[in-house]
């Protein structure tokens, strides 16, 4: 299971979150290439620890455990998988 980022990450990209991880997971970073053109971050479940220590740092309550996602944005799980498959 990873953290998966949510709706409410769009237009806000606090990037809080990115500094707090410990295995360097969520994406676009602000100095890579691509991060002004992303409306969101994404977790990579691949590489996520389930630490949650980036669920504290998100100061509008975006990620969640991918087994709690409201129903409401169940489609962010794939969102945040397929950003990195096709990155």
């Amino acid at each position: 299971m990873a953290f998966v980022i949510c709706q409410p990450c769009i237009g806000t990209k606090d990037t809080a979150c990115v500094d707090a991880c410990p295995v360097d997971c969520i994406h676009p970073r602000k100095d890579e290439v691509n991060f002004p053109a992303e409306t969101q971050l994404y977790i990579d479940p691949e590489v996520c620890i389930d630490c949650g220590a980036c669920v504290p740092e998100c100061p509008v309550d975006a990620i969640f455990p991918e087994d709690e996602v409201p129903e409401k944005w169940e489609e962010y799980i794939a969102l945040n998988r397929d950003w990195f498959k096709n990155g």
